[in-house]
């Protein structure tokens, strides 16, 4: 049995019982330091829980609020997310509450208590029972006189809508006063005690009041009053940097559209909807070009060493430093990180507001994997610019480390959303100060299920920010999310829009069945040349610690990278994969995005992804930075459904497309027809006929499962 057993208030909060460890009439919420909050447009409902006892102790001088009790630090902070309560001085009131009311003083998410405390300064704690819980008021005199008033107000008017006298009522009690119905006030007397109800009342009582709908249409009907509420205070904030040079605004349009198509066939668009469309700025082709008037960052530039930019960033550095929003698309491995990185740095420079008083960070980069922000803090620094400071923040990490760096003061953030979501409702960091946002790998966070997070993100930052995302594709997630958060976007993209076809790697595919795939592999490694360098991805993280530990069984030196692994031991994984200290590396489509090893010679699909993006995502982990690659993929029966998309990846980028493949395909759209016509209204088949139906396409039904199979 746990020490803590869940319990639910009417009011929707979400307490903890202590089984053992405290008197059955105290009660905390959870200590895992979390809160949760949902704000829809201008309306907030939050339901706060604690800290955990160490934090609470930072907090208070040395004294958590479980020792407070015992004489221990001082019971509560002198202030609560910047609102004062008054002279804390004075002694505390208590009013004793029925838990049939506790949930009305709490409200829903603790909105109510929320609202209570805002209204009239005070302090406001609940201690639950089993039966009655104690509402004790601190704060001010004038302000635990007037919390005590309205709360009893509340209570009274549940138990004239509810309870109507009957009994003990649902109210609360002071030190006097009857025992009838209504409240109990500290000697204050009763409402209706001892009163004769009539027939008609007796109904009445019976009767569930309906409930007030929200008025959402109300509310988004004030949206745009609510949001300038929000953030009438926010300093001025500047977007536009750029000057052009002279010799690239003396380019004519056919220059342009030239080098634009001789440079992997760029694309620019202007996706304002409303309005006259806005030109488009020339390309930068040399850093000199974008950078001339800033010498640090060229310094940077040429201490590393690059040459020239790359298509990406030499269209997407004069759209970003002219203020515009913009949504880059392009394969990874492409230079994203720096096409977004470098304008951030003067941007965020060129702020009316000193650096001193802005009070956090001014630039946000949200991604998806800890792998990726890792590897975008260590270009931050590279590139370091003005001594601004990075931290990056993901989950798996040292979270009391992470809000103390916060704490210390930090210029960028590049942060993972489920964690910086979690700092957020804690308030532990400020993002009202954000003014340059990149949502980078978008298409990867949506896939991973970080909308909600990036959703209550957003709110959080002012809305005249400058915006960037990035994708390697354009799906309709994607365009959603730009069309939210992204005001009138010009979009870039390099090569083909809808998915971008792997030139430079070598892609053979084999038809194999399920239980041959091992010795496949195996028969792969033991021809490996010793400079060779094989990532080689599977479906499962079950899959790869049983192949790794195979490997390893047969003396092989090997890596196993997933989501399943401790933090540390994933670092330990890439870094070893990335310093060749390991030329094997078995993974997860964790490592199919942005991860920068240059050097893997070789991609080795065990299983097939769960889609066709992802397949482009994962033979792109070689063949870069100009080298030469090769990708083998295994295909399965039970990836027929996958075979015709895969046949236009392979056409597209002048693959041989093995004819088994194409059987495959031709067996699947001829057992798709049949469904149909056996099933048109779709869902569950019926036994002996087309079988049970699978979301795979696959089914029970028939004398043998593999006969209509082109292998």
């Amino acid at each position: 049995m746990s020490d803590w057993e869940d319990e639910y208030n009417e009011g929707g909060v979400a307490l903890q019982k202590p089984a053992t460890k405290l008197p059955p009439t105290e009660w905390k919420l959870p200590s895992d330091g979390r809160q949760r909050e949902y704000e829809y447009f201008g309306v907030r409902n939050r339901s706060r829980f604690e800290d955990s006892r160490e934090e609470r102790a930072d907090r208070n001088g040395g004294g958590s609020e479980y020792q407070s009790r015992r004489g221990g630090g001082r019971p509560f902070p002198r202030s609560t997310g910047g609102r004062s309560f008054g002279d804390e001085k004075s002694p505390p009131v208590t009013l004793t509450v029925e838990n049939s009311s506790v949930g009305r003083v709490i409200g829903r998410g603790g909105a109510k208590i929320r609202e209570l405390e805002e209204s009239t300064g005070a302090r406001i704690k609940i201690n639950k029972g089993d039966y009655e819980g104690e509402v004790v008021i601190f704060g001010s005199a004038a302000a635990q006189q007037k919390a005590k008033e309205m709360i009893e107000e509340l209570v009274a008017d549940v138990n004239s809508r509810f309870h109507n006298g009957f009994g003990r009522g649902g109210g609360c009690r002071g030190g006097g006063g009857g025992d009838g119905g209504g409240y109990r006030g500290r000697g204050d007397g009763g409402v209706k005690t001892g009163s004769v109800w009539s027939a008609a009342e007796l109904q009445a009582a019976d009767a569930v009041p309906a409930r007030v709908p929200i008025d959402w249409n109300s509310i988004r009907e004030n949206k745009d009053k609510y949001e300038q509420l929000k953030w009438k205070d926010v300093p001025p904030l500047k977007k536009k940097f750029y000057t052009e040079a002279e010799c690239v605004s003396m380019l004519t349009a056919e220059e342009v559209s030239e080098w634009r198509k001789e440079n992997n066939n760029i694309f620019v668009d202007d996706l304002k909807e409303e309005g006259e469309k806005r030109p488009i700025p020339n390309p930068c082709r040399t850093f000199l070009e974008a950078f001339e008037l800033y010498p640090e960052i060229m310094e940077n530039i040429e201490r590393v060493g690059f040459v020239k930019p790359t298509p990406i960033q030499s269209q997407a550095w004069p759209v970003l430093l002219s203020g515009e929003d913009l949504i880059a698309i392009a394969q990874t491995g492409t230079g994203k990180t720096l096409a977004y990185l470098l304008p951030g740095f003067i941007h965020m420079d060129g702020q009316p507001v000193p650096r001193a008083e802005r009070g956090g960070p001014g630039m946000l980069v949200l991604t998806p994997t800890r792998e990726l922000a890792l590897q975008i803090e260590t270009e931050c620094k590279k590139y370091s610019y003005k001594s601004y400071k990075s931290i990056c923040i993901y989950g798996g990490g040292d979270r009391r480390g992470q809000i103390n760096l916060v704490k210390g003061g930090v210029d960028i953030v590049i942060a993972t959303p489920g964690r910086l979501n979690d700092l957020q409702m804690n308030e532990l960091i400020n993002l009202r100060s954000i003014t340059y946002l990149v949502l980078d790998e978008a298409d990867r966070m949506l896939d991973m299920g970080f909308e909600p997070q990036i959703m209550k993100i957003i709110l959080d930052i002012r809305p005249d920010r400058q915006t960037v995302m990035t994708s390697a594709t354009w799906p309709t997630g994607v365009r959603r999310l730009s069309k939210s958060y992204l005001k009138n976007p010009m979009m870039v993209y390099v090569g083909t829009l809808d998915l971008a076809a792997v030139n430079t790697v070598q892609q053979t595919v084999l038809i194999v069945h399920e239980d041959e795939k091992k010795s496949y592999v195996f028969d792969f490694i033991r021809n490996m040349l010793p400079q060779d360098k094989v990532l080689i991805f599977v479906g499962k993280k079950l899959v790869a610690d049983d192949l790794s530990s195979d490997m390893c069984l047969h003396g092989l030196a090997v890596q196993c990278l997933h989501g399943g692994h401790e933090q540390s031991d994933r670092e330990e994984a890439l870094k070893d994969f990335k310093n060749s200290r390991v030329r094997i590396l078995v993974a997860t489509d964790l490592a199919s995005r942005g991860l920068d090893v240059h050097d893997i010679t070789h991609v080795f699909n065990f299983d097939f992804p769960r889609n066709i993006e992802e397949y482009v995502h994962r033979v792109g982990r070689t063949g870069r930075a100009g080298r030469s690659g090769a990708a083998v993929t295994l295909v399965t029966r039970e990836n027929w459904r996958i075979a015709a998309e895969l046949i236009l990846i392979l056409e597209r980028a002048g693959q041989e497309v093995p004819e088994e493949l194409v059987l495959m395909a031709e067996r699947y759209e001829k057992h798709k027809r049949e469904k149909e016509m056996c099933n048109p209204g779709g869902g569950q088949g019926r036994r002996g006929g087309g079988g049970w139906g699978r979301r795979d396409g696959g089914g029970r039904g028939g004398r043998d499962r593999g006969q209509n199979w082109g292998f």
